[in-house]
């Protein structure tokens, strides 16, 4: 059974679990995997992005955390991004620095985080495929958003997959 056919029967079911996930997430190609996070992050039947990445941040490891944030701040750039959301990046950061160490990203809450992407969205709203790809390469953390979540996701999955 193909990728494709193993989403169309997932999401006809309209019931993914965590291990129907995992499945696809093990089988899909990177690109499609972000691009469908990306399509979850923007659509309007899960939470704003910000609440999602903040939520994804909160179920993070250190390096994770750092990750995201570095990929945030490659994207908007240190400045801007340091600016953000009331400067919550910039309190943590050394002066000077491009990249938020693991300890420098765990001073931060989910809800700065939120903020932050929030933000972050409002001035570029192509950062949700940057975290989309970012969170393509720990999809473990996807399952955390919950099973609406998932379902968009996969669905975004399977339409890119149809269309090619």
């Amino acid at each position: 059974m193909s990728l494709l056919d193993t989403l169309t029967q997932m999401v006809a079911g309209g019931n993914v679990s965590d291990q129907h996930f995992d499945q696809v997430a093990q089988s899909a190609p990177t690109d499609v995997l972000g691009g469908a996070l990306a399509g979850a992050f923007r659509s309007n039947d899960t939470p704003p992005i910000g609440e999602m990445v903040g939520q994804l941040f909160g179920n993070s490891n250190g390096q994770q955390q750092s990750g995201m944030l570095n990929q945030l701040l490659a994207t908007l750039g240190p400045a801007a991004a340091a600016a953000l959301a009331g400067g919550a990046l910039g309190r943590i950061m050394s002066p000077g620095a491009t990249q938020v160490t693991p300890e420098q990203a765990a001073k931060l809450t989910p809800e700065q985080v939120q903020a932050v992407v929030t933000h972050a969205n409002e001035t570029n709203p192509g950062i949700a495929d940057q975290l989309g790809s970012f969170y393509a390469q720990h999809s473990g953390l996807i399952k955390t958003l919950g099973s609406a979540a998932l379902l968009i996701a996969m669905t975004k999955m399977k339409d890119h997959l149809a269309q090619r």
